[in-house]
């Protein structure tokens, strides 16, 4: 007898599970629900419209800790499908990839639309039923079977997969069915600070910083990128990951401590001090001996630490040095606020983890109910890591389903 399966979600997880489900099991009656006109918005927007496929790390273990929640439970996901498992999932559909400097991978046509293709044409191809504007309005279990209403009709499954994404509808049914949901906060944000050792420059970036939020036991390091708004860059972004839910209990109020060198004080004092004697008659502020600190942030520390901007490295006592040196090693910003990184929004928050088989990303309260990508309490820093987790989940959920 046929096997119905019902995909609530068209994103990434649903449209992968679907294609594998379909490729192990032919005969099997897949269809993706959509609530919206178009499927894959998520994959059109990443990567600034490139989509950021997958991260080159090829080591499960290594790959877990971009993992701030999720860590722990991906690992043995990993060892089943890996970020090399995806990469030759897609060239073997013709899709070319490239791998960065910085080891994010794209599609060397530079297109989040070359991904959507390969997608929906492999759909087309196994006969996978797509229906647009079907927003799902409740799914209960009857039975063996699970019946699923939209505003456009019901539907009958053997098998339901959601893939919503952040979901607070969905979600909320979840609930009504015994899952547990960790309430949902942002994950990657931006830092608003507004200083005025960083209010005038703008695009201005250090290419590996050193960042903590005060009294507490995140810290992260990386590039870093002042904005018009504040802070960005992989350095705070990571740091918002990690910090996710500590940060939203504190209304995102709080204090950051920032090492511009990845230095300790001492050795910078000691730096300056050799710097002073090598180079006395140069005015301080045109004369930095640290490389990584581009020459306008360095002329607003060394203001920020009293130094007059004619002042020479003669003139400038030892005092003045310690005050540049805790400057550039352990400034202290005060965040207000956050803002959405690009135009992407990841929430840490989902179904709780403990809920999860995940040999087969199967409901361990019903049977037959499966879940990946986003509506799972995991997330990951940028780089593509959240898109391999939706790839794993949409594989394995893809082959649990196809079995009778």
């Amino acid at each position: 007898m046929k096997q119905k399966i019902i995909i609530i979600g068209g994103g990434a997880a649903g449209f992968f599970a679907a294609i594998t489900c379909a490729e192990s099991n032919p005969d099997a009656e897949i269809i993706i629900l959509e609530r919206g006109n178009e499927v894959l918005q998520k994959v059109k927007i990443s990567g600034g419209g490139r989509c950021n496929v997958t991260h080159a790390c090829f080591d499960p273990k290594d790959l877990c800790e971009f993992y701030p929640r999720g860590k722990k439970e991906l690992l043995g996901p990993f060892h089943q499908f890996m970020t090399g498992d995806t990469m030759q999932w897609f060239e073997e559909r013709g899709v070319a990839l490239k791998i960065e400097t910085d080891n994010r991978v794209f599609p060397i046509s530079n297109s989040s639309q070359t991904i959507i293709d390969v997608l929906v044409n492999s759909t087309e191809k196994l006969g996978i039923k797509i229906k647009l504007n079907h927003r799902v309005e409740s799914f209960e279990k009857k039975g063996n079977q699970w019946k699923i209403s939209t505003n456009q009709g019901d539907f009958d499954a053997d098998k339901l997969m959601i893939a919503t994404g952040s979901n607070t509808k969905i979600w909320n049914l979840l609930e009504k069915l015994g899952h547990t949901i960790v309430s949902p906060v942002p994950s990657l944000f931006t830092f608003k600070i507004n200083d005025n050792r960083i209010k005038k420059i703008p695009g201005v970036s250090v290419v590996n910083a050193t960042v903590s939020i005060t009294n507490s036991e995140f810290k992260t390091n990386g590039p870093l990128l002042i904005t018009h708004w504040g802070m960005s860059g992989p350095a705070i972004l990571k740091l918002s990951a990690f910090g996710a839910q500590f940060l939203a209990e504190k209304n995102y109020q709080y204090n950051i401590l920032i090492n511009w060198l990845s230095k300790p004080t001492q050795t910078v004092f000691n730096e300056l001090k050799k710097t002073r004697q090598e180079e006395q008659k140069k005015q301080i502020i045109l004369r930095s001996p640290f490389k990584e600190i581009p020459k306008r942030l360095w002329e607003n520390l060394v203001l920020a630490s009293e130094i007059k901007s004619e002042s020479r490295w003669a003139d400038v006592s030892n005092k003045q040095l310690e005050k540049l040196s805790i400057q550039l090693t352990k400034g202290i910003f005060n965040a207000n606020g956050k803002a959405t990184f690009k135009e992407e929004f990841v929430t840490a928050g989902g179904v709780d983890l403990k809920e999860i088989n995940f040999k087969k990303f199967e409901s361990k309260i019903h049977k037959n109910l499966f879940f990946a990508g986003e509506v799972l309490n995991i997330d990951a820093v940028t780089g593509g890591f959240n898109f391999q987790n939706a790839w794993t989940g949409g594989y394995i959920v893809g082959n649990s389903m196809a079995e009778n």
